[in-house]
């Protein structure tokens, strides 16, 4: 349990009673290596290998309360990475499907999610997920919890009406804008920015081992 953490994102204005729950039900610490177990409740990104991070604790409530979820969405997290935002959505909609690139971080949320955790409700697979995953659209959410220059045109097409897509959207090294993606129940498009966050850059090509 991560009571602390949750009651730090609150003095920090997430306000949805279900994702502050949902940070308090789902242990940070499972999803961080073990020298670093000890910042697993401070509100800061930490390493998970390959070059990647867990993002801090209130970004991925921000962006989950951002997503307002009701609890019987489809879910599409493009960049599974530790597997700690998944598990948070997990708690929060209906079904989450993630796409990691990284074969070795794939490999290990999916042990910590599907074994380890016994969520039945998320959905892992290896693969580029700038393309999404076409056999399981429409979403009624898309998530990247990775920097993108543009917004994927793929991952729009998967986007159901009503739904909304969020990403970090501007080039990778620098501060980015989160940005949401929302299409109304006819299908029209409209974009806005959020604010300011920093995120390790989207990867299209199948990484080799780390």
């Amino acid at each position: 349990m991560s009571q602390a953490l949750a009651d730090q994102v609150r003095a920090m204005g997430i306000r949805d009673e279900r994702v502050l729950h949902a940070m308090a039900r789902i242990d940070r610490s499972l999803f961080v290596p073990a020298d670093e177990r000890e910042l697993a409740d401070a509100d800061r990104p930490l390493p998970i290998g390959c070059g990647q991070t867990i993002s801090q604790p209130f970004v991925v409530a921000w962006m989950s309360e951002l997503l307002s979820l009701g609890g019987d969405e489809k879910v599409l997290e493009v960049g599974t990475g530790s597997g700690y935002q998944a598990a948070v959505l997990a708690a929060l909609c209906g079904d989450v499907y993630s796409v990691e690139i990284i074969p070795a971080l794939a490999a290990r949320a999916r042990h910590l999610l599907e074994e380890e955790l016994k969520l039945d409700n998320v959905h892992l697979a290896l693969g580029d997920g700038s393309l999404g995953w076409p056999a399981e659209a429409p979403f009624d959410r898309i998530v990247i919890t990775a920097a993108a220059p543009e917004v994927p045109p793929a991952l729009v097409e998967q986007l159901a009406p009503g739904g909304r897509l969020l990403l970090p959207l501007g080039e990778p090294g620098g501060v980015q804008e989160l940005h949401a993606v929302d299409l109304d129940w006819e299908g029209r498009r409209s974009d806005r920015d959020l604010g300011g966050v920093r995120f390790v850059p989207l990867t299209h090509r199948i990484e080799p081992p780390c």
